[in-house]
């Protein structure tokens, strides 16, 4: 799995979208009980610290040493560093499996016999994630036009899966289809501009041509803000399937 951002953990806690608290109440209400949940890839533990107040035990798991010390810290989490694809959780041990905006990185045949060995028997797997955010139209073609057209070239392959709603994973499991969920927040240009900094792609890009990608776009972004603040919404993509043991 690769590692696109141990060197930005303070701006990624502080500027990426969050999920809605009905969306991991309705995961948590639909888990066979409420004794083990497993946060993979959790980053700086947003929905690890979300799971608490569900779950009485969390163990939440990132290969970035530097993420999880930005990470909440609250009693009934344990934070790991380990792979996805080699937790060290007992089998059958775990009601809920989530990974966040994360999946798309993993080895996906290891990673899911990973999930079908810690599950218990209808146990619950959620994969979410968010895609490209939208606005005002005018801002929307100054962001498409920085995400396809700057950043072309300097996205990770991965990122087709979440262009394409995760539709495209291979999910072996039994599937559950939730109802739509979104996440709105009024954000200003620095906000907005500060999420963009933290996309892989402005980090590859910089590294390569030695100068930051968003400030060709700064002027455009502050230009098309329709007065101080502006709501921005991200639509969250869910895949939720069941595992039983025969």
């Amino acid at each position: 799995m690769k590692d696109n951002f141990s060197g930005h953990a303070a701006d990624y806690a502080r500027f990426r979208p969050t999920y809605p608290r009905e969306l991991i109440a309705q995961l948590a209400g639909m888990a066979p009980a409420r004794q083990l949940a497993w946060d993979c890839a959790t980053g700086n533990g947003q929905v690890a610290g979300m799971l608490t107040s569900l779950f009485d035990q969390v163990v939440a798991t990132d290969i970035s040493e530097n993420q999880l010390k930005n990470a909440v810290q609250l009693p009934n989490i344990s934070y790991r560093v380990e792979q996805a694809e080699q937790a060290s959780l007992p089998d059958h041990a775990v009601d809920l499996v989530v990974v966040a905006q994360a999946v798309h990185w993993f080895d996906f045949d290891r990673f899911y016999q990973e999930v079908k060995r810690v599950l218990k028997s209808d146990g619950l797997f959620a994969v979410i994630g968010y895609g490209l955010l939208s606005t005002n139209s005018s801002l929307d073609k100054v962001i498409r036009y920085f995400y396809s057209e700057v950043l072309d070239g300097y996205w990770d392959p991965e990122r087709n899966y979440l262009d394409e709603g995760y539709r495209t994973i291979p999910f072996p499991f039994q599937e559950i289809e939730l109802p739509q969920f979104s996440s709105s927040y009024t954000w200003s240009p620095e906000d907005l501009i500060g999420y963009l900094n933290t996309w892989s792609a402005v980090k590859h890009y910089e590294k390569q041509q030695g100068h930051n990608p968003v400030q060709l776009v700064e002027k455009q972004i502050r230009e098309a803000f329709e007065g101080e603040t502006t709501t921005v919404t991200f639509n969250i993509l869910t895949r939720v399937g069941i595992v039983h043991h025969s």
